[in-house]
């Protein structure tokens, strides 16, 4: 495979990261900063960004830093929303979205280093440009926008729950 020490790391963190992803995704409906599975993600996805960009084999700046870089502020923002914003739920919309957009960023270069790179000697992509990687990307865009829609539905409800809870508590 060739990966360096960093890679291998990168790789381990990132892993991590994509597995609480899903996990909060399957069990809260998104990921969920208040959840361990949020803060796994968080957390994980932060140092695989960062140790992204001491990934590369073309010197200089390159797509894959401007990426990382996107993901590092799609989370911090988030994590912002989420930390100062807490009686704000509105801010739960952004706060879920760049969560959520930060998932499927990070979707493009695992999908096309793991279709380059597996099964060894005979990976099923040959290339970022292979439609393999084209399709399975497209997929991935398809149900981000359908798991979009139905986190803004449920944090309507939430939003709505909310507001019924504390018109109760009024009178």
């Amino acid at each position: 495979m060739g990966l360096s020490s960093l890679g291998i790391f990168h790789t381990i963190i990132g892993i991590v990261a994509i597995v609480a992803a899903i996990y909060g995704f399957a069990k809260d409906g998104k990921i969920d900063l208040d959840k361990i599975s949020g803060k796994i993600y968080f957390y994980f996805t932060l140092v695989t960004s960062l140790t992204a960009l001491g990934l590369s084999s073309i010197k200089g700046i390159n797509p894959g830093h401007i990426l990382a870089l996107l993901i590092v502020a799609l989370i911090a923002t988030a994590y912002f929303l989420y930390s100062k914003k807490q009686g704000n739920n509105r801010a739960r919309y952004m706060e879920t979205f760049f969560l959520t957009f930060s998932f499927l960023l990070s979707m493009i270069p695992t999908v096309n280093e793991t279709f380059n790179r597996i099964p060894i000697g005979h990976p099923l992509a040959h290339g970022p440009k292979d439609p393999l990687i084209a399709k399975t990307l497209l997929a991935l865009f398809i149900l981000f926008i359908v798991g979009s829609v139905l986190q803004f539905k449920k944090q309507r409800q939430i939003n709505k729950s909310v507001k019924m809870g504390i018109k109760k508590n009024a009178n």
